[in-house]
């Protein structure tokens, strides 16, 4: 059975897209997960909705159970994880509202979980491929469904993933730049690591709020502004995963 699990980025822990929808309190082996598991349907699919930041967003990036998040939504039973996260962009031509489908990351982190595992069984080694960590199929149904939805998108992006809380500096900035990455965030590396560890199929929609510190010609990002412009574009994500998720369950 399908059951997809959207984790929630800046400015989309609002549940009502869901129906049938209930708070479920779990509790896993890496302790509490950041908020409660909001369980609903979306057009007759099972789904389960997780604040990465907590429904307060009292959460700062470092301070985020990755471990509990992924394995909170493996133990309730879900099949495929769609993340969202609000992003920096790096690119002139990705514009603020800007959808990212991204396909490869950086982990500039410090600070994070980044396995399941402190020790190995002897003879069993783990040792996680990621040289496509984005799912392939969730990808392009999300292109898909960008193109047919007419949502101004980009079909693939590199994202580097800091610690935070803090912005870069200029000179970090250009620096990731020059390293290749197109958007920047303090949230989907240590996540996707920890799916892809535990086989769940893992999709990010990024959408730029801003262009960093990259450009002198543009104000340095803020906080506000992050908020600002998602909150004028989330129904653009929205859109997109009420109209995707129905699409999972037929492939």
């Amino acid at each position: 059975m399908i059951k997809i699990g959207i984790i929630g980025g800046s400015g989309l822990d609002n549940p009502e897209i869901l129906q049938e929808a209930k708070d479920v309190d779990v509790e896993t082996k890496f302790g509490k997960p950041s908020s409660q598991l909001k369980c609903g349907k979306i057009k007759g699919v099972d789904v389960v909705l997780l604040a990465r930041h907590g429904r307060d967003h009292n959460l700062p990036p470092t301070q985020v159970n990755n471990q509990a998040n992924i394995q909170a939504l493996k133990d309730i039973g879900c099949t495929h994880i769609l993340s969202t996260t609000a992003c920096g962009s790096l690119k002139k031509e990705i514009e603020r509202g800007d959808l990212v489908i991204l396909d490869q990351f950086i982990d500039f982190t410090r600070l994070r979980k980044l396995s399941f595992y402190d020790s190995f069984e002897p003879g069993k080694m783990i040792h996680t491929s990621m040289a496509t960590p984005f799912n392939n199929e969730l990808r392009n149904l999300l292109i898909n469904t960008c193109q047919e939805l007419n949502l101004k998108h980009h079909p693939k992006g590199t994202v580097i993933t800091i610690e935070g809380p803090r912005f870069s500096t200029k000179a970090e900035s250009r620096m990731f730049s020059l390293w290749g990455a197109n958007v920047i965030n303090m949230s989907i590396a240590p996540e996707c690591i920890l799916a892809n560890e535990i086989d769940i199929p893992y999709a990010t929609i990024a959408m730029s709020t801003d262009y960093d510190c990259l450009f002198n010609d543009v104000v340095p990002v803020t906080w506000e502004e992050v908020l600002k412009v998602f909150k004028e574009n989330v129904g653009k994500v929205v859109n997109l995963l009420v109209n995707t998720i129905p699409r999972i369950k037929e492939n």
